[in-house]
């Protein structure tokens, strides 16, 4: 089970990946890692810095993929991406924070990208 649902999170990973290329965003980073924690996707979408989370569920019953995000991880991404930014002394350049939910319903899937689902104050 557990093996199927880390399966099913590269999967969705991978799917919102070609999904906002498709889109014309520019995916500089995957996975990116530091010591406050990880985003999923850094991408620029013109001159803004994108920081994507990526959602996946199974099921709505316990609400939307958005849904599940809360405030917490919010803002973590929001740490991890001012510890991107000044790592590569990009102070001052427009930063955005977007989510991409993959629903999946057996072999269909639907992906829903929501460029500024929240702020640096994990609001949104």
């Amino acid at each position: 089970m557990m093996q199927h649902r880390v399966q099913t999170g590269r999967d969705s990973e991978t799917l919102a990946l070609e999904y906002l290329q498709d889109q014309g965003l520019k995916i500089l980073e995957r996975n990116m890692r530091c010591p406050l924690g990880e985003v999923d996707l850094v991408a620029l979408d013109g001159k803004t810095y994108v920081f994507v989370e990526i959602r996946s569920l199974r099921s709505t019953r316990w609400g939307s993929a958005e849904e599940s995000i809360s405030r917490t991880k919010k803002l973590r991404v929001v740490r991890v991406a001012l510890w991107y930014l000044k790592s590569r002394g990009l102070a001052g350049v427009p930063v955005r924070f977007d989510v991409v939910a993959v629903q999946w319903r057996g072999e269909d899937l639907r992906i829903r990208w929501i460029p500024g689902a929240f702020d640096a104050q994990g609001l949104g």
